[in-house]
């Protein structure tokens, strides 16, 4: 057996951008490039799937402010220090149906005039509870909820500042969670359970 030598990998951040933008992932697979770390992500199971669903009626039903509900939308955010820019796939993407922020969006769009982005925790909660939190409140997301399915709770992230968010209400599952403007309902997680 020969060992071929390697040129080492430039790790410049534009060049991490290309090579991340270059991947091809096998059907079903994300692939997410946060704070400088690319992340692939497997198909969702149908526990995870089950509580967007419950979110997506809701926010259809009961918002007082219509919305459009993108699912796995890909986002350009504010890199963090050197880090190229975070490209993130939420499970959810939220905004108000006024902007149709969507139509015509490029495969990886900016986050103005997004509302809500909802994470449901899977193979890699760490990712979901810390590192997307900060890149999300980089670009000056105005909420973020995550469905923690690890701790069986409901958090819902707001007032973003810096690169975290200054306001944090959690529920456990099978209560509600307040949700402010533009929803302006209780979430209701009764059917988490």
């Amino acid at each position: 057996m020969t060992a071929m030598a390697h040129e080492p990998m430039a790790t410049d951040k534009e060049t991490l951008l290309d090579f991340f933008l270059s991947l091809e992932t096998p059907e079903g697979f994300r692939a997410e490039l946060v704070e400088g770390e690319i992340v692939v992500t497997p198909p969702t199971d149908g526990d995870h799937e089950e509580y967007l669903s419950i979110i997506n009626e809701q926010v259809y039903g009961e918002s007082v402010t219509a919305m459009r509900i993108s699912g796995y939308k890909g986002l350009v955010l504010s890199g963090s220090g050197d880090q190229p820019a975070d490209h993130v796939i939420p499970d959810a993407t939220i905004a108000p149906r006024s902007l149709r922020l969507f139509r015509g969006a490029e495969p990886w769009m900016p986050s103005d005039g997004v509302a809500m982005v909802v994470e449901v925790t899977s193979s890699r909660p760490r990712n979901d509870r810390v590192a997307k939190r900060h890149a999300y409140a980089r670009a000056a997301v105005p909420l973020y909820l995550l469905v923690d399915r690890g701790k069986s709770v409901v958090t819902l992230f707001s007032d973003p500042k810096g690169d975290d968010y200054l306001t944090t209400h959690t529920a456990p599952f099978g209560d509600r969670l307040p949700l402010p403007a533009p929803f302006s309902f209780d979430l209701d997680t009764g059917e988490f359970l």
